[in-house]
Parts: C-alpha cells; sequence; structure tokens
C-alpha cells in the first residue's frame, strides 16, 4: 500500500512495449548517419573540409542543448509524464527534419549547398537528442532492477539491430536501385519519407504505452546548475563517459563510412554493402542473447571489458579484408564485439544514474543522460576531423575530387581510427569502477516534501566494484550485492 499523499505506484511497462521504441528512434539517424557522407560528399560533391567544419559547429551545438533538453524533461510535470510530451513532440519533428535533409535539391552548390546541409543536420540532431534523452530516461525508472532491467536493454537493442538491418544494410539497396541510382538523389528521398513514417507510428506507439512513476515527479523541481555542477563533480561520469566515447566514436566512424568503404576499399557496388552490414547485424542480434547471459554470471562491468577488447580485435581484422569474403569473415568478430558493447554499456551508464539518485535523493536521469550524451556527441568533432584528414593525408576531398588512393583512405576512417579508439577504450575500461547494483527502494524519492541535502560522493572502496575478486552469484532480490570479480 502507498503511504498517504504518495501516488500509488503504475502498473508494469511490458518490456517488449518500451524496447520497440528503440526500433522507431534508431531508424532515421541511424540513415542519416549512415548515408550522409555518400549523399553530401560524394553524390553532390560537397568539400569534405566544409563538411568537418559543419561537423564541429553542430557537435559544439549539440553538446550545449543536450543538457539543457534533459534539464527540461526532469522539470517536467505534466498529467502525461515527465517524457511522454517531448517524446510525441520530438517524433514528428525528427521525421520531418529528416525527409528535409534527403531533399537538397540537385542544383545546389557552394554556399547554398552548405547550408542546406548544416541548418537540416542540427536540426536532425538536437531532435534525435531530444528523443534519446527521454527515451533512455525511462529505462532505469521503469525497470528499477538490474535483472530486469538487463532484459529490457536486451529486447531494446535487439529492436535497434532489427532498425539498422532496414536503415543501413537495406538502406543502400533502396536508394542506389529499388527508388533511384548511385549517381542520383531521388532514392534518398523516398527512402526517407517511408522511414519517416514507420519511425513516427512506432515512438507514439511506445511513449503512449509506458508507464511512468508519478513518485518521481512529486519532488521540487532541480536548479539546472547546481545539478551540472554536481555532475561535473561525480569521477565515475568523466571515467565511464569518456571511456564509453571510445565506443561511441569508434562505430559512428564505422556507420558513416561502411558505404564508402564498399566502394572504393573493396572496390564493388554500394550496395553491396547490404551482405557486410547485413552479417555484421544479424552476428549482433544472436551474440545478444549469449551476452545477456554473459552478463547474469560474470556481471556487467566484466562483460563489458571483455567486449571492448574483442571490438578492437576486429577493426584489425577488417582492415586487412581484400574482397566481400574476407570482410564478412571479419565482419563476424565486429559483431560479437559490437553486441556486447550494445549489452553492457547502457547497463553500466544505469549503474551510475542510480547511485545518483540514491545519493542525491533527486531522479535527474534527463539531465544525466543527456550530459553523458555530451561525450557521444563528440563523434561529430571526430568524424568530422577525420573526414578532413582523408583529404590532407590520402587526398580524398569529394566524390568529384577522390585522391590517387581513395581505397586506403577509407580502409583508415573506417578500420584504423576506429581500432586506435576501441583499444583505448579496452585499457580504460580495466580502471573503471561502477557502484554496486542499488536496491530499488534505494532510489526511490522519499514521501515528505523537503529535499535532501545533497551529500558527498561516497568513498570509491566502499560503493563501487574492486577490480579483482571473487565472483559472486547473480543478484536474486532487492537488497543483494553482487559484486563482479577480476576483470
Amino acid at each position: 500500500m502507498s503511504r498517504p499523499g504518495t501516488a500509488p505506484a503504475p502498473a508494469r511497462t511490458p518490456a517488449w512495449r518500451y524496447a520497440i521504441g528503440m526500433f522507431g528512434t534508431s531508424i532515421p539517424i541511424n540513415m542519416i548517419k549512415g548515408s550522409m557522407i555518400l549523399f553530401y560528399v560524394d553524390i553532390l560533391g560537397l568539400d569534405v573540409r566544409a563538411y568537418g567544419v559543419v561537423m564541429v559547429i553542430y557537435a559544439i551545438i549539440d553538446a550545449i542543448d543536450n543538457p539543457v533538453l534533459g534539464h527540461l524533461s526532469d522539470r517536467t510535470r505534466s498529467r502525461f509524464g515527465r517524457r511522454r510530451p517531448w517524446l510525441l513532440v520530438g517524433a514528428p519533428m525528427l521525421a520531418a527534419c529528416m525527409i528535409g535533409f534527403f531533399s537538397a535539391p540537385a542544383s545546389l552548390d557552394g554556399i547554398g549547398l552548405l547550408l542546406w546541409f548544416a541548418v537540416f543536420a542540427i536540426l536532425c540532431e538536437a531532435f534525435d537528442s531530444m528523443l534519446n534523452a527521454n527515451y533512455g530516461a525511462l529505462l532505469p525508472e521503469l525497470y528499477p532492477r538490474e535483472r530486469d532491467r538487463a532484459v529490457a536493454n536486451g529486447l531494446r537493442q535487439g529492436f535497434q539491430l532489427v532498425a539498422l538491418v532496414i536503415s543501413l544494410a537495406v538502406t543502400p539497396l533502396l536508394t542506389t536501385q529499388v527508388f533511384g541510382t548511385e549517381e542520383t538523389t531521388q532514392g534518398f528521398r523516398t527512402t526517407a519519407i517511408i522511414y519517416g513514417a514507420i519511425a513516427l507510428v512506432v515512438i507514439v506507439f511506445m511513449a503512449l504505452g509506458a508507464r511512468e512513476n508519478p513518485r518521481y515527479s512529486t519532488r521540487e523541481r532541480p536548479p539546472l546548475l547546481g545539478s551540472v555542477w554536481s555532475i561535473v563533480r561525480n569521477r565515475m561520469f568523466w571515467t565511464v563517459g569518456l571511456t564509453g566515447a571510445c565506443y561511441g566514436i569508434a562505430m559512428a566512424l564505422v556507420l558513416s563510412g561502411i558505404q564508402l568503404y564498399v566502394r572504393y576499399s573493396l572496390g564493388l557496388p554500394v550496395g553491396n554493402a547490404l551482405y557486410l552490414q547485413g552479417i555484421v547485424i544479424l552476428v549482433s542480434a544472436g551474440g545478444l542473447v549469449v551476452w545477456t547471459r554473459v552478463v547474469a554470471r560474470r556481471g556487467a562491468l566484466w562483460a563489458w571489458r571483455v567486449a571492448f577488447a574483442v571490438l578492437a580485435a576486429s577493426f584489425a581484422a577488417l582492415f586487412l579484408a581484400t574482397d566481400l569474403v574476407t570482410a564478412i569473415a571479419a565482419g563476424v568478430l565486429v559483431g560479437a564485439g559490437w553486441s556486447g558493447m550494445l549489452a553492457t554499456n547502457d547497463l553500466i551508464v544505469a549503474r551510475v544514474l542510480d547511485a545518483d539518485a540514491a545519493r542525491n535523493g533527486e531522479h535527474r536521469e534527463g539531465l544525466f543522460l543527456s550530459a553523458f550524451g555530451f561525450f557521444g556527441r563528440l563523434n561529430g568533432i571526430v568524424t568530422g576531423l577525420s573526414l578532413t584528414s582523408l583529404g590532407v593525408f590520402f587526398g580524398y576531398n569529394s566524390g568529384d575530387d577522390p585522391g590517387a588512393d581513395p581505397g586506403l583512405a577509407f580502409r583508415v576512417y573506417l578500420c584504423v581510427y576506429p581500432f586506435i579508439l576501441t583499444t583505448i577504450g579496452a585499457v580504460a575500461a580495466r580502471f573503471v569502477s561502477v557502484p554496486l547494483e542499488t536496491p530499488p527502494e534505494a532510489s526511490e524519492p522519499p514521501s515528505g516534501p523537503a529535499s535532501p541535502t545533497p551529500t558527498a560522493d561516497p568513498p570509491h572502496d566502499s560503493a563501487t566494484e574492486p577490480p579483482s575478486g571473487a565472483v559472486a552469484e547473480p543478484s536474486s532480490g532487492v537488497g543483494d550485492e553482487a559484486v563482479e570479480g577480476p576483470r
């Protein structure tokens, strides 16, 4: 029974209904990231130096608007909850901006093309940030136990992989063969309209079924500056955020460059990216089942560290590929490492969110996730600089001026840069500690009207998982504190 003056706990949201939202949020942004270089640089002829400048500017703007959007979500009070209004507004806006992004007139060039690209790229990223800050914030709220959370996260990552099959593997076939050609833009516009409509329906369906906990919305609204200052003083925010960014940026490079890797490095039509991307995604989907079991047996932190190492090794194998068959063989290893990161990375972040809520007595997942998103948004800067470096080192400036060896250029872009990043991440992950699983009631907001005074961070030797020790059995109930073992 609920205490007097408190709202009753909501009915549980089915894991599949929450998870399907990832399908809707993934289709638009992954089509954008996977096709933007091919569409704007290789087909429309936008210079890579101009592309790089826009990516840096857009990453800076995104780093600023992310915490603001997350903070506004945390402060929202409505009968529809905190997160659902933002999801219902952001879905149609992202769909519309994606269609605009791929509707650039073929006659545009110079400054006109640059402005069109910049405006719609920034708008798409802003609305994607709005959606993902709110969607991600629902995970720890709807599923407070890590075991339930791991199941919901595994399902949503599975839906994301289905979306990736469509938005990455199938897209080159639709845009360059079914609805258009390799030298025209009509196929991209038609595909964007279809994907936008699908994403809108799925996100609205998920949002209307998400049953937020009203107790999380009854507290005093947290101030922006005080909350930001508390987050930036949290050591785990920096260690987990920067380490996770190594993975996020590496995959951003892969998603943005794989079509041109197939065209130039393997010397095949872009449509063959379907087979390479398809095998990576299929292996990742199957691997989610395996990695979820590994998490249950060995813990999220141990699995996270192993997955980082596997992913780093996979990029070395991909660099050595010489044709589609050897690239697909390397892609199997990429899929294995990627699925491990999908299964564990959000669980590591959620542990940090739980500890923050238990320590400070305020649920500010929107702001916290947006702050973590700052590290992810660094991929805009890195991908922009990485693409610009191809012009400096290899002479690739655009599809009209590809230089003497574009094959090597995109082999470096897709394999060498991600290998360096994931190797750094794999080493750093071995020194990262995260809090023990927080019992669900410890993160519940108190029923009284007053907000507790934030306390200093607890000593890490008592609040975090040690770097070595015996492996404990998986947690079976509230209050169990399983310590993950040697890494």
